[in-house]
């Protein structure tokens, strides 16, 4: 490995410092620029290696590596390069746990940054396929599918053979990765009367006390059971919940495809509906991690200049975050009627560069008699790479040390706030294990 990128140390021990995305910078996307960026932050990954078991991006890279006949990163071929890329899901995990040379160090390794950007100038380049435009068109999607007669139709399909088959041919969605089924009765029909619900607020723990609930693309058409049981665990607590007049697609799928235009269009959608909450004293929730890490993280560091962004992110929560903070305070309810037993745990990606700690494993541990173990590894899922048929296989060997865990644990239930994740995990278990999510495995202690 050369030594251009600066002098050598062993990295630092400062917290990382994660700064703004300049992609309106003609730099961002210029191939030139680009290339040389890709090359330095390769050759120093190249030269660490600590992040090999992380996702096959890594792997990826040190193989073309190895391959070489001089085993340095200058004599990788291009098209590696972006095979790298593909690999990558934007998980942050390798930036939060693993790398040494993150920002304050002098090297200034952003490996996820660079990938989003290496994503964007794909994008731009018209590479992404019907496939990838399709998965990522949550609200499209799911408006269509959700039409009662629609719904029907797409759940038979996807749930037969030949439909996936024609999936698979079609689209490239791996015949046999988990999809979900659509609901005609979405959550927001569902709860239509909290749509501006008022409730006198009830401050603790640094929280207001009162919650709007972003029901997310997945919630409302996918899971609105979930958005359901947020709701009345919320409401048990005597905290006054309410939901979006309306509301799109956080952007978390445009992100991974880097469509950053897109991104700027969702955001402008929710944010002022958002915001006007914020400032009327209303604390904010998803019940999907992704959601949640779009507005607390990725949409700050890009519209770093938008304060409407900045307010918003400071007022949303986890929701088990928000439940463990009022707990503190003495304001969370604990007339749990029902045990759990031992609950195995997966911790998604995107829960834990939050930093948060453990917050979900904690407020189920408080109910009586109830054993929480936590499995702090990847899933592989992702959202879209996991579907697609080029990368299933890699996302389901990923997941295979969590489902492993998970069938060795013979726990009462198995559980990961992603419910994608779970129903990957799930699916590469061996011991038939049904995923329930946290939310849900609380409401039930409450006996609601």
């Amino acid at each position: 490995m050369n030594d251009s990128s600066g002098p050598r140390r062993e990295g630092s021990l400062e917290a990382p410092t994660r700064h703004p995305i300049e992609w309106r910078s003609p730099q961002f996307t210029e191939a030139a620029a680009l290339d040389a960026e890709l090359t330095r932050v390769f050759d120093i990954c190249h030269g660490c290696r600590r992040c090999f078991s992380l996702c096959n991006s890594f792997p990826t890279l040190f193989d073309a590596v190895d391959a070489t006949a001089e085993g340095e990163v200058h004599a990788v071929p291009k098209t590696a390069y972006w095979q790298v890329v593909e690999h990558c899901y934007l998980c942050d995990m390798c930036y939060m746990t693993k790398c040494p040379y993150v920002p304050p160090h002098e090297w200034n390794v952003d490996f996820p940054h660079l990938m989003l950007r290496a994503k964007v100038k794909a994008f731009q380049d018209g590479k992404p396929t019907l496939r990838d435009k399709v998965l990522s068109a949550t609200d499209a999607v799911g408006t269509l599918a959700g039409i009662p007669v629609v719904a029907e139709a797409v759940n038979a399909f996807n749930g037969s053979a030949l439909g996936r088959r024609v999936l698979e041919g079609v689209l490239g969605v791996d015949r046999d990765a988990p999809v979900p089924k659509y609901h005609s009765h979405s959550a927001r029909s569902r709860l239509k009367d909290h749509v501006g619900r008022s409730a006198p607020p009830s401050p603790a723990g640094g929280t207001q006390g009162r919650v709007v609930v972003f029901a997310t693309c997945y919630g409302n058409r996918n899971h609105p059971g979930l958005v359901e049981d947020l709701v009345a665990v919320l409401e048990h607590n005597g905290i006054g919940t309410a939901l979006m007049g309306s509301e799109r697609c956080c952007g978390m799928p445009k992100l991974e495809l880097g469509d950053l235009e897109s991104i700027e269009r969702l955001k402008d959608a929710n944010i002022d509906e958002l915001d006007r909450w914020a400032q009327q004293g209303w604390d904010l929730t998803a019940v999907v991690p992704s959601c949640v890490l779009m507005f607390k993280q990725e949409l700050p560091l890009l519209f770093p200049e938008d304060e409407r962004v900045r307010r918003v992110a400071e007022a949303f929560y986890d929701p088990f975050e928000y439940l463990m903070l009022r707990h503190r305070d003495g304001k969370l309810k604990t007339d749990f009627a029902v045990s759990l037993g031992t609950v195995s745990y997966q911790v998604p990606c995107h829960l834990r560069v939050q930093n948060i700690g453990l917050k979900t494993r904690d407020v189920l541990q408080l109910v009586p008699d109830t054993k929480v173990q936590a499995i702090e590894r990847c899933s592989g899922h992702d959202g879209t790479y996991g579907v697609k048929k080029a990368y299933a296989p890699v996302s389901r060997k990923i997941a295979r040390p969590v489902a492993r865990q998970v069938d060795a644990a013979a726990a009462t239930h198995f559980t990961s706030d992603c419910p994608m994740a779970a129903e990957q995990i799930a699916g590469v278990a061996e011991s038939g294990v049904e995923p329930t999510h946290p939310i849900q495995l609380l409401r039930r202690a409450y006996g609601l």
